[in-house]
């Protein structure tokens, strides 16, 4: 027969394996739970690229991949804008104003890639700020703006990022590889979209790149 001690030290523990469990199972539940996959065609891909080069200079999509990339001397956008070179797709048709909407996808950043936005939530045309979420890569590592890090060592390999963004509660959290890395207060109501690829920022790299597969919107 165990001794109290014996038995108060093996109750400790199972009550602490049991807990262990249950937070390693919520922390690696699918973020899509509950949510509704949209459909998303070609149609609803619209590309930004240099104004001034065809959209095959900085941007392919075989094979389910889509690789973008940029230079820091390549012209921004649109011939009237000030900001700096991006290459990215925005995921047109789906605005949205209210609600809770989830962007997945799988990202692939080469090395030497720094300095470079590789996934927003946008606000409307003509807001500032210009976003409430911004996904970067510094020095190989993706952090939220110039903040928090999401993840270390992201170089050359395929990461899957969920971004969750609630409207109605302010409220947005980031997911790698299934994983709750941040949440994070948006910046109030507004209409919103999603965007992903290459954007230069602060002390941004000579060449940027992201390939992307498997993109997706979901609802709840």
């Amino acid at each position: 027969m165990a001794s109290p001690a014996l038995a108060v030290v093996l109750t400790a523990f199972l009550v602490s394996f049991f807990l262990l469990k249950d937070s390693v199972l919520l922390c690696s539940a699918d973020p899509t739970d509950g949510f509704r996959n949209i459909p998303l065609t070609e149609s609803n891909f619209l590309l930004q690229k240099p104004y001034n080069l065809a959209s095959a200079d900085r941007y392919s999509y075989s094979n389910g991949v889509r690789r973008l990339w940029v230079f820091s001397t390549d012209k921004p956008f649109k011939s009237s804008s000030s900001t700096d070179p991006r290459t990215e797709i925005c995921i047109k048709s789906y605005e949205y104003s209210s609600g809770v909407l989830q962007f997945e996808g799988y990202v692939f950043v080469p090395s030497g890639t720094s300095g470079a936005s590789v996934m927003q939530i946008h606000r409307a045309v003509g807001e500032k700020p210009a976003t409430d979420a911004m996904l970067r890569v510094y020095d190989g590592e993706l952090r939220f703006y110039v903040g928090a890090v999401l993840e270390n060592n992201v170089y050359n390999r395929w990461i899957k990022l969920n971004v969750i963004h609630d409207v109605d509660d302010n409220k947005l959290t980031v997911f790698v590889d299934g994983v709750m890395k941040h949440e994070a207060q948006g910046r109030g109501r507004s209409d919103f979209y999603f965007k992903f690829g290459v954007y230069g920022q602060t002390g941004e790299s000579n060449r940027m790149e992201s390939r992307w597969r498997d993109v997706k919107i979901f609802k709840k």
